[in-house]
């Protein structure tokens, strides 16, 4: 019977390669394969800490502008010396693409710190450039500054004015 099918497929040689084709053709049209399709579903929402950090900033947007939370000015939990201290302000060449918006959320104003050693939140003095007053660390500074404070100031020749400067800086909490 092997023989039989051998001969007749040697005689009829077009049949054989027109039967061949077409089931090439039908495995490619009726076997599925994988979609190459993009989904777009508009906008995406945020989820997690980027939709928190969002919802803070937005509720940021309607308290008054420039007040800062009252600190009290207990015992330092903590005291750095000579620390590298520098100034910053709220341009794009020194920022990212929100230069008013802090990494947590807030807008600049005065009493804003940049740090990346310190959580955001904590309150710290720097007791020989501003005794009495309290500052907030509310933004970060490029990674490669670790342990550095910069002081956010609304005018770029006051920041250029201040340099740096070593300073002592206390942890209130």
């Amino acid at each position: 019977m092997p023989n039989m099918m051998l001969r007749t497929w040697r005689k009829h040689p077009l049949e054989a390669g027109t039967l061949l084709v077409l089931a090439l053709l039908a495995a490619y049209v009726f076997v599925p394969r994988p979609a190459n399709a993009v989904l777009d579903t508009g906008s995406r929402l945020p989820s997690g800490p980027e939709l928190e950090l969002r919802i803070a900033a937005m509720q940021n947007e309607t308290l008054p502008f420039g007040t800062l939370p009252q600190a009290d000015n207990g015992k330092a939990r903590r005291i750095f010396y000579k620390v590298p201290t520098t100034a910053y302000n709220s341009l794009p060449g020194q920022t990212d693409d929100t230069p008013f918006i802090t990494a947590s959320g807030t807008h600049t104003r005065h009493g804003v710190v940049a740090t990346n050693f310190l959580r955001i939140g904590t309150k710290v003095a720097f007791p020989d450039l501003y005794p009495g007053e309290v500052f907030l660390v509310e933004d970060r500074m490029n990674p490669r500054y670790h342990k550095r404070v910069d002081i956010w100031m609304e005018e770029l020749a006051d920041a250029r004015n201040f340099g740096i400067k070593y300073v002592t800086l206390e942890v209130l909490e």
